[in-house]
């Protein structure tokens, strides 16, 4: 049995617990992943040890989390599909967290997302801010970070506005689109959690890009990066989500939901406080602007299929 300090991440073979797991790999680290398809295809080449992310065995999990030094928690779902829900993600997650007390886990970082509030009609950021309390309640040391949209490696908002841009003649923008975003490069959001596993103090980060944009300012932009000749249209936010569905059914995915207009459009996918993010989004989109949007980023074909 190895003594090195183990770092547990859940859903390394997924998008940003990916990236954590492979940047504590290359610092030499013990990495073990509990996910929750573990017959994914490994992209570490089995340098990452695997567990399944069983929630409805407490035990178990808690012995795979037995003699972790810091628990990477990224789990969670995007929209509800099938019997899983957000109100079930956070029923899962608290398992999770209990599991890490019983086994001692010396700090947890947690992904959360950007202005959750407890009172919140968006089941996503009202469920987000009931985690963070229960985080908090297992007296367990951790931090708290607080992305807002996600750019870079296999992302699905940007990439899939790309693939639209690509192929739409008319790509709408729900209302007048002057809610901001502040995308945060994934690698970035890795930096932050591996920094922050390394501390004792219970802290909440926003987890921000340097730069903002309006909703319709960034659209045009990754337009004109890819040569788009798509005509950008501010629309009702009903004929957005007539449109969605439309476009759901043809590609067999989930590609907009109404409380992800909403969160959008209540500018919640920005921050008042600085910028943690180090990777400028429109360097990026210059020198990825070839391959962004050429194929398109199911998540339901990520998660359920």
């Amino acid at each position: 049995m190895s003594t090195e300090k183990l770092h547990v991440v859940t859903g390394a073979f997924g998008y940003s617990g990916r990236h954590i797991a492979a940047r504590l790999l290359e610092q030499g680290v013990r990495v073990r992943t509990i996910t929750g398809h573990p017959d994914r295809p490994d992209p570490f080449g089995g340098r990452v040890e695997v567990a399944k992310l069983d929630f409805g065995d407490p035990d178990a999990l808690a012995g795979s989390l037995a003699g972790a030094e810091v628990l990477y928690n990224t789990y969670w779902v995007r929209f509800d599909h099938g019997d899983t829900t957000h109100e079930r993600a956070v029923a899962n997650t608290e398992v999770l967290f209990r599991a890490a007390a019983a086994a001692g886990v010396e700090r947890v970082v947690h992904v959360s997302i950007t202005n959750p509030t407890p009172d919140s009609r968006l089941p996503y950021f009202r469920g987000k801010a009931r985690l963070e309390a229960s985080l908090a309640a297992t007296g367990l040391p951790h931090a708290i970070l607080r992305p807002t949209v996600f750019f870079g490696g296999r992302d699905v908002l940007i990439n899939n506005i790309a693939w639209l841009l690509r192929r739409m003649p008319v790509f709408g923008v729900p209302g007048r689109g002057q809610y901001g975003v502040q995308p945060i490069h994934v690698e970035d959001v890795a930096r932050l959690a591996i920094e922050h596993g390394k501390h004792r103090d219970n802290v909440i980060i926003d987890a921000v890009g340097p730069e903002t944009f309006s909703f319709l300012e960034l659209v045009r932009l990754v337009a004109r990066s890819i040569g788009s000749h798509s005509l950008i249209v501010p629309m009702p936010r009903w004929l957005v989500l007539v449109a969605s569905r439309v476009l759901s059914s043809w590609v067999h995915d989930v590609v907009l939901t109404p409380d992800e207009v909403d969160g959008l459009m209540a500018d919640l996918l920005v921050s008042e406080r600085e910028p943690t993010g180090e990777i400028v989004f429109s360097k990026w989109l210059r020198d990825h602007a070839g391959e962004l949007g050429r194929e398109y980023a199911s998540e339901l074909g990520r998660h359920y299929q």
